[in-house]
């Protein structure tokens, strides 16, 4: 079973229904025991990356844990960014700190419409799980006025381009996060689903 984290930051209707499309056996919890019990756990949000984790502080420990004893993590848009250790989103905020980095803006002096909204080809390198079978590349759908800069050098980064070089994807052995809606990314997003899905069934990372 894999629970989809609901601690009341945005509409997490269409991950649960992407998951349940893909079908994948989801439950839908904020209840530590559940988080524990869960073969894998996605952490969805929309909004802003200070709010949610306020919001997200009751289950934060219980999340790191976790994460942290190898159970797969998936934070997908403002829930990949609260992945990082800091985000500077109306103001400094501490978040989960499982990946070295940091959410600044996208600078406005690119002269670029922000938030970036839309499809963006996305660069895949080698060895990205959930990536797999989607080489060179593809578009995923992007909603965001933050990006992640991030210095864990154990991590794996998939980028995209707007102005500059953004992460776009990541993974930390079994700690993974994306930019970018694989909801709402037709085809290719839900064969992203369907790989961590598929991760999870093989059981927690010996990290």
């Amino acid at each position: 079973m894999l629970v989809i984290i609901d601690y009341g930051v945005g509409n997490v209707r269409s991950v649960i229904n992407a998951f349940r499309y893909i079908g994948s056996d989801i439950q839908v919890s904020c209840e530590p025991q559940e988080i524990r019990r869960s073969e894998g756990l996605i952490l969805p949000g929309v909004g802003a990356s200070g709010y949610a984790m306020q919001k997200l502080a009751p289950l934060a420990e219980v999340i790191r844990q976790e994460a942290q004893a190898g159970k797969p993590l998936l934070g997908i848009c403002v829930g990949y960014q609260l992945l990082f250790e800091e985000s500077y989103e109306m103001g400094t905020h501490r978040c989960l700190g499982l990946i070295a980095g940091k959410v600044v803006p996208i600078p406005k002096t690119l002269g670029l419409t922000i938030p970036h909204m839309g499809w963006n080809y996305v660069e895949i390198p080698a060895g990205m799980a959930l990536l797999e079978d989607m080489r060179p590349g593809r578009y995923f759908a992007f909603a965001h006025s933050f990006y992640a800069e991030i210095s864990d050098s154990a991590a794996r980064v998939a980028k995209t381009h707007y102005g500059l070089d953004l992460p776009a994807a990541v993974q930390k052995n079994n700690i993974f996060g994306c930019q970018f809606h694989p909801e709402k990314s037709a085809a290719d997003g839900l064969k992203f689903l369907k790989n961590f899905a598929a991760y999870c069934r093989k059981g927690r990372c010996p990290c």
